[in-house]
């Protein structure tokens, strides 16, 4: 058993013998604890407590098959889902205490340079409670990270964290939006000839990612309510524009579509039949007043 695995099991909060029941479990598949425990070189009885505990952590579940219970270890993305839970809840929580403590809550940046820091700023994003808006360019950030989607947009998919967007309408752009039922999100596309950007913002929970993929790869999270409510309402302006600016290009490109056969048959025959005249009432002439007295 790797004391490697079993020491990154203990930094994220199992006990020494929990690490090693878990790394049991999954080395087993699908076991009696008789078989956990021997794998385990713990006893059976300390086993069957252990067990116990983790399956109230949801790491370990189990069936009966003739009244013996058979143990499966939770896959190890599940323990990493549920660390960044307890993380995230606790990054959440921060504001509350800092309150108690009476200290001012000052904004929080860090900053991130490469690939990898890049990378490290998505991953953040998939501990979003709230959902993702983000402004982004479809064809920059794929051009630096060929694996995008496989990486980290199957990821937010999966994870069933809903992102609404604003892109260029170009070639990137229309192909992501065509996808947008497949990976949980809605796009809307602006004119990329006037409103062309090519870095990121990603609005999330109470902070707000930017990303830069010209020049230089660099990119930072601000952790700051304010700056987060601003940012969304900035967003929530753009989309609006955004869904006018659609219905201009649908009302535009309809006009100039060429008209079918049965709506220009329709059009020639109300505009060959004659016109009818209305006739106009007539009036009789007024009687005047007799003003005599005989």
């Amino acid at each position: 058993m790797t004391t490697g695995l079993i020491e990154v099991l203990k930094h994220i909060g199992l006990t020494e013998k929990e690490a090693k029941v878990y790394l049991s479990c999954i080395e087993s598949g699908t076991a009696a604890v008789s078989t956990i425990a021997s794998n385990a070189g713990i006893n059976r009885v300390t086993t069957y407590d252990i067990v116990d505990k983790l399956k109230q952590k949801g790491l370990v579940s189990y069936f009966i098959k003739n009244k013996v219970k058979y143990f499966t270890g939770a896959e190890p993305e599940t323990v990493l889902e549920e660390f960044e839970k307890r993380t995230n809840n606790l990054r959440n929580a921060l504001p509350q205490f800092k309150r108690l403590t009476g200290t001012t809550n000052h904004p929080r940046i860090r900053y991130f340079e490469g690939l990898e820091g890049i990378k490290a700023i998505y991953t953040d994003t998939l501990t979003s409670q709230t959902g993702i808006l983000n402004f982004s360019n479809s064809e920059e950030i794929r051009k630096i990270w060929t694996n995008y989607d496989q990486e980290y947009v199957e990821q937010r998919a999966k994870k069933k964290i809903f992102l609404k967007g604003v892109c260029p309408d170009d070639k990137g752009g229309v192909l992501v939006h065509s996808e947008d039922k497949k990976y949980h999100r809605e796009m809307r596309l602006v004119p990329s000839e006037e409103y062309l950007f090519t870095n990121e913002i990603n609005i999330y929970d109470d902070k707000v990612a930017i990303i830069s993929f010209k020049d230089e790869l660099i990119g930072m999270i601000i952790e700051s309510i304010e700056i987060a409510n601003s940012q969304r309402a900035i967003f929530n302006m753009c989309w609006q524009f955004a869904d006018i600016m659609k219905n201009k290009k649908i009302i535009k490109n309809k006009m100039m579509e060429p008209l079918s056969e049965s709506e220009l048959e329709t059009t020639l025959e109300r505009e060959t039949q004659p016109i009818k005249k209305t006739p106009i009432p007539e009036t009789k002439p007024k009687e005047k007043n007799n003003l005599s007295l005989f």
